[in-house]
């Protein structure tokens, strides 16, 4: 069942594969989940050091970079910004924990339900579809009457044929596409857990209107933009704005700790890999 209060069922069609893509840029690089469910966790401020301390296989200075980044894009603040200061989640951060949820779910699902660290599973998911251009190759699929060739699906897609190459390969691989035959040239169509991803993406596309609101409102006022925002929600944005406000006050109240309890129990879907060969995973 989902968990982000939005209907059961998505288009995949129907969502904004550049917004989509956009806050999958900001929460799937390895170890964001992480050190987002390790500040949960402590539901307080961290600083680098014992951030660090909670993820072991992780040196302190990455930490510190992620945890960089993560302030870029709005999802920790600093009380202070002093060197050192330490850093919590902001509103934006910990209204993820709805979106994580949803992706852990379509994993447990669709991919595989071996044990494994919640955050492990999440970005696990989130590694299949953060790059560059999937969100548009799906889409593309998607929309589709059946399956495709390689040469219609780069050109609907607007990519050239090497980066729609490469990007078929990596989807391919990861179980989301599959060929439809074993020759050379044969379509392709989406799998079970690619079809899926409908939820996932309206799930993220509904996190990301704050960073949607901020990018107009720097188009259109660079300067006051600049000056006027707070945990990544423009001031004054208007109606928009106050029921993106209120949506993200009403997940921080509901989510204060990020997977406090188990996702519910999934039936077992059979993996829909239709390919009868696939590439390797090697990254």
């Amino acid at each position: 069942m989902p968990t982000t209060g939005l209907p059961p069922t998505f288009s995949i069609a129907s969502i904004d594969a550049q917004r989509v893509e956009d806050a999958l840029a900001r929460i799937g690089p390895k170890w964001t989940t992480w050190t987002s469910m390790t500040l949960a966790q402590v539901n307080g401020p961290m600083r680098v050091r014992d951030v660090a301390a909670q993820l072991p296989f992780v040196s302190e200075q990455f930490v510190g970079k992620r945890l960089a980044t993560m302030h870029v894009d709005g999802l920790v603040i600093r009380d202070h910004a002093r060197r050192g200061a330490p850093y919590r989640l902001s509103a934006l951060g910990t209204s993820l924990a709805p979106v994580l949820r949803t992706v852990s779910d379509w994993s447990r699902t669709h991919v595989t339900q071996e044990p494994m660290a919640e955050a492990e599973r999440v970005e696990d998911a989130l590694r299949r579809m953060h790059l560059r251009h999937s969100t548009g190759v799906i889409q593309v699929l998607d929309s589709a009457e059946g399956p495709m060739r390689f040469v219609h699906i780069a050109e609907a897609a607007g990519l050239d044929n090497g980066l729609a190459r490469q990007r078929l390969l990596r989807l391919q691989a990861d179980g989301l596409v599959a060929r439809t035959g074993s020759r050379h040239g044969d379509p392709y169509a989406l799998t079970d857990a690619g079809q899926a991803l409908g939820a996932v993406y309206a799930s993220v596309e509904h996190w990301s209107q704050p960073f949607a609101l901020r990018s107009e409102a720097a188009a259109s006022h660079p300067v006051e933009a600049a000056t006027r925002t707070h945990v990544g929600i423009p001031l004054g944005a208007g109606a928009d704005g106050a029921r993106t406000a209120a949506a993200l006050r009403r997940s921080a109240a509901a989510s204060n700790v990020m997977f406090s309890h188990a996702p519910q129990a999934q039936p077992r879907v059979p993996a829909a890999v239709i390919a009868q060969s696939a590439p390797g995973r090697g990254r």
